[in-house]
């Protein structure tokens, strides 16, 4: 069959993910990126349960251990930073990870990973986006910001929760399908040389009034700051999504006299240039295509960070569709095997493969009903969760694993695709 030509917009995990087995598979790809260049930003990231696998099959696993984060564990702390429990990471390779896994990264260094292994077989192009397109039976007519236009076989909307993709594709109404669980998280980095003797651990602090502070390090000179909300404020909810300075000084007002390392946090959180606020929320559709166009990763089923399983969500996912595309429509080098004409059922067979996977990652998720909606908000309620968690890891039961994160997806298991096989060759 004839080369299938795909425009895949967003260059995040799961744009490049996509176009590292399409274009290994010898399809014309080309991803577009507004971005003026590679986005590697990002704070820290996992792998779990089929994402790892995934992620092995990509012969990525080398390149990954060389950046990867060395974790060793969770812990909570009350208001003076005494430790009131301890969960190490699961790096046995067997069973359900912890909230530290065995597969912690930056999210710019996974992402750049893919996207090494991939720019010799795909265009890339920055600093531009797609301003309209129209498709009929056979392509998709796309017209670039730039005011250049191509004709496409396949576009793929891979960009991101608030994806334009999904509103041109399915229509305004679809901006309805983000549905918000109430919560706010502020991330940034701070530089703090690391001290004698101290681990790499995830430390946790509940204050009162639903606030939350996270403190990971990731590198000897840096650490991660992630400032949870569940209540927000007027200001906060208020605030245009990206207006940085407004969103900044809406979480110092929220998280003003919460305790132990707030004042030092609040300074760092003032002069940090690295701040991203992030709405958690769920996207949902009952069909991730539409004609020509396709959603893949968070434009399409975003889990929110709730669920531990957004990164790996866009693996596996663009792994599904890929090995969809291969099977149905097959590799230019195969004779006689596999059409063009295969892309409406292989898009369909995305859908119906993948759905139960994200269907059981996103149960039972809803504003009110999440792990955030259980945290205290009481001096007393803290204290008492925090000897709830102290007896949980001296009995060193996995509550992360089993009861939180969305690791297990049952009796779901991942494909296996002889035509991606042969492209790995």
């Amino acid at each position: 069959m004839a080369q299938l030509k795909v425009l895949i917009c967003g260059g995040g995990i799961a744009g490049n993910a996509l176009a590292f087995w399409l274009s290994k598979l010898g399809h014309d790809i080309t991803v577009i990126e507004r971005f003026p260049s590679l986005r590697a930003t990002g704070l820290q990231v996992d792998l779990r349960g089929h994402g790892i696998e995934v992620m092995r099959r990509m012969g990525l696993e080398p390149g990954f251990r060389a950046k990867a984060i060395e974790e060793q564990g969770f812990e909570a702390v009350d208001n003076s930073g005494r430790q009131k429990a301890y969960f190490p990471a699961n790096k046995s390779g067997k069973g359900l990870q912890s909230f530290s896994t065995d597969f912690e990264i930056m999210r710019g260094d996974l992402c750049r990973l893919i996207y090494d292994t991939a720019k010799g077989r795909v265009r890339y192009v920055f600093g531009t986006y797609i301003e309209s397109f129209e498709e009929d039976e056979s392509s998709v007519q796309v017209r670039f910001s730039d005011g250049k236009s191509d004709q496409f076989d396949l576009l793929v909307g891979a960009d991101g929760q608030g994806s334009r993709t999904r509103k041109m594709a399915f229509g305004p109404d679809t901006m309805d399908t983000f549905h918000s669980l109430g919560v706010y998280i502020g991330y940034f980095t701070i530089p703090r040389e690391i001290s004698p003797g101290e681990e790499f651990t995830f430390t946790s602090y509940i204050a009162p009034g639903g606030r939350l502070m996270f403190i990971r390090r990731h590198n000897p000179h840096e650490i991660q700051i992630y400032l949870v909300c569940t209540t927000g404020s007027e200001r906060l909810n208020n605030a245009q999504k990206g207006n940085v300075k407004e969103e900044k000084e809406a979480m110092a007002e929220i998280f003003q006299g919460a305790g132990w390392q707030t004042e030092r946090i609040l300074q760092s959180l003032e002069d940090t240039n690295n701040f991203y606020c992030e709405r958690l929320g769920l996207v949902k559709l009952e069909s991730w295509s539409h004609g020509r166009v396709v959603l893949l990763g968070d434009a399409a089923y975003c889990p929110s960070a709730t669920t531990g399983m957004g990164t790996t969500s866009s693996l596996v996912g663009a792994y599904i569709l890929a090995g969809e595309i291969s099977k149905h429509c097959g590799r230019p080098a195969d004779e006689g095997h596999g059409t063009k004409d295969g892309l409406s059922t292989a898009l369909k067979a995305y859908d119906q493969k993948f759905r139960p996977f994200m269907d059981q990652v996103q149960k039972g998720l809803a504003k009110g009903s999440t792990v955030w909606d259980w945290i205290p908000s009481t001096p007393l309620g803290i204290a008492i969760l925090n000897f709830l968690l102290g007896v949980v890891a001296f009995l060193r039961l996995n509550v992360f694993g089993k009861w939180i994160l969305r690791e297990d997806v049952g009796e779901w298991t991942l494909p296996d695709y002889e035509e991606m096989v042969q492209g790995q060759k």
